[in-house]
């Protein structure tokens, strides 16, 4: 499969209820741009290290995010999942394997997470 992350981010990224409060605030592009940013994110989301608050919060809402396909997001929050799904899943696809091994080990939600997300995104 290919998500946020949000990576987180993640997921997704990601990010939604993903992006209420701090979240919002999250430079994605700096954090993208980071091998070492989107490692700290993905580390934080598969429980390999302490998370920085943004990313506790992230963590604590992906997993209503990702089952309710984003219902609660923005269109400024599926914007920003979107771009994270594609990017980490595209451009660091080890770390996004660990993402989705974590959060969605069938792949089935992930899977309809993105449909979704490109319906959304083409409509």
């Amino acid at each position: 499969t290919t998500m946020t992350i949000v990576l987180m981010l993640v997921c997704a990224c990601a990010v939604s209820t993903l992006a209420q409060g701090g979240l919002d605030k999250i430079n994605i592009d700096q954090v993208l741009s980071s091998k070492r940013l989107v490692n700290n994110y993905v580390q934080c989301l598969t429980g390999q290290r302490p998370c920085p608050p943004e990313g506790a919060e992230l963590k604590r809402l992906m997993p209503e995010t990702i089952r309710t396909k984003c219902a609660k997001c923005t269109d400024m929050q599926r914007e920003r999942a979107i771009k994270v799904i594609r990017k980490v899943s595209k451009d660091y696809p080890a770390e996004w394997k660990l993402i989705v091994d974590m959060w969605d080990p069938k792949g089935n939600l992930i899977k309809e997470f993105e449909q979704e997300f490109s319906k959304r995104k083409q409509g």
